[in-house]
């Protein structure tokens, strides 16, 4: 599992092939088929180990922010980009790789993981009247939406890394428009 994980992070799912695998444990591909019935299972559970922790640590900061809306909702749009900047590749290959319908079943299961804590937040800032009266979970999936397709560009590693911003500012720029998309001001 972590010579498949940091193939992928380096690669990409599409560089997680059985040789490669299994050439970084020092086994022949045919055994990693005692652990592992495909190759398609095997990067589902690379996805699940890596997705998992990306999700814990978003939710982490939600957890840990100031018990306030805005500050909960910055905690999560901060933490899903900066690190998403972090490790562009890893990020690229979670969020829009094309790969096996059975990782894009994965992929699925964690954007509604995302979008019921994103709502979760969204709710307490509309019931605190921070946030515009609105429906949350349609609110949710438009701010993952949006921060998706935000980094999309800047993760892709057939796109040139020149940025016309700067990583911080466009961590500032995504934040700033969730909370105009959902009625706030930013600060």
């Amino acid at each position: 599992m972590r010579a498949a994980h940091e193939l992928v992070a380096r690669e990409g799912f599409a560089g997680a092939k059985v040789a490669a695998v299994a050439g970084a444990c020092g086994v022949s591909a045919g055994s990693l088929y005692s652990y592992f019935g495909s190759r398609d299972e095997l990067l589902a559970r690379v996805f699940r180990r890596a997705a998992g922790r990306e999700l814990a640590a978003v939710r982490a900061a939600v957890d840990t922010a100031p018990a306030h809306p805005e500050a909960r909702l910055k905690a999560f749009a901060d933490t899903f980009t900066g690190r998403a900047l972090r490790g562009r590749r890893l990020a690229w290959s979670l969020l829009f790789e094309p790969v096996s319908p059975v990782v894009e079943r994965e992929r699925l299961v964690y954007r509604r993981e995302y979008a019921q804590l994103c709502e979760g937040v969204i709710r307490e800032g509309v019931a605190a009247g921070l946030f515009a009266p609105q429906n949350a979970a349609v609110s949710a999936g438009a701010v993952i939406g949006a921060i998706s397709e935000a980094l999309v560009g800047r993760l892709s590693p057939e796109v040139s890394q020149k940025a016309e911003a700067p990583d911080e500012q466009l961590v500032a720029d995504i934040r700033d428009f969730c909370l105009r998309a959902l009625g706030r001001a930013p600060s």
